[in-house]
């Protein structure tokens, strides 16, 4: 079973659109539909904003649906100056940028005492989203570092600051917290995000016009994905 996750509602109303026996269901709380998509067994669920939120739900999704891996898809920020609003980022790697223990001698965004703090994505997920984003946006995809944190980012400064600390793609608030769950657990996952805004400060004109866009391009490399498995 393959499980999905959206962290808004618009990120999975298409996805359930298309899910065929589809059953809801609620697990530790979390509501969960699972179904058939393109011939594969999927759960899909709305984890909400937040690394907290992402954590705990793709915990259950592999403790109660035993699922054998997790696309994350979803809208973020432009950090990357050569992505415009529509681009999509397919992640190699995720990372928490607002862990901070510098006071102790750690460098940003290292978590202390354990032996990693950035987690790859599964190299065959990663290929297979960036054909499948290929053909779904043709030209507008890229593979890179999605950065996450507890913070909506829409300051000029703080962008130039992730872009330069991190050398992150993309920054949101769910992705690095479902890559380490997933690490943790010896799933495979992947982060597919469409730009919403630029990350720069425009996000209130551009983000609520955006997101619906986003999330139609998300949904399509999705589909496109489950159909190549």
């Amino acid at each position: 079973m393959i499980g999905i996750i959206g962290a808004m509602q618009e990120e999975i109303d298409l996805l359930l659109g298309s899910l065929q026996d589809a059953v809801e269901m609620n697990r530790s709380g979390i509501r969960f539909h699972t179904g058939t998509l393109h011939g594969h067994q999927v759960v899909i669920c709305k984890c909400g904003v937040g690394k907290v939120n992402a954590a705990v739900y793709t915990q259950v999704l592999i403790d109660r649906f035993g699922v054998s891996k997790v696309i994350f898809t979803g809208v973020a920020g432009a950090l990357d100056p050569e992505l415009d609003i529509g681009d999509v980022v397919i992640s190699t790697s995720c990372l928490q940028h607002d862990v901070d223990v510098t006071a102790l001698g750690f460098p940003k965004g290292v978590i202390p005492y354990q032996d990693k703090s950035e987690w790859p994505a599964d190299e065959a997920l990663v290929q297979l989203a960036a054909t499948a984003g290929e053909k779904a946006a043709p030209g507008r995809v890229k593979k890179g570092k999605v950065l996450s944190g507890d913070q909506f980012i829409a300051d000029r400064d703080v962008v130039r600051r992730l872009r330069e600390t991190f050398e992150g793609a993309c920054t949101e608030m769910e992705g690095a917290a479902v890559a380490q769950a997933c690490a943790m657990n010896g799933v495979p996952y992947v982060v597919i995000r469409s730009m919403s805004d630029k990350a720069d400060g425009s996000a209130s004109v551009n983000f609520a016009e955006f997101t619906v866009e986003a999330s139609n391009r998300s949904f399509a490399i999705v589909s496109e994905m489950l159909r190549q498995l």
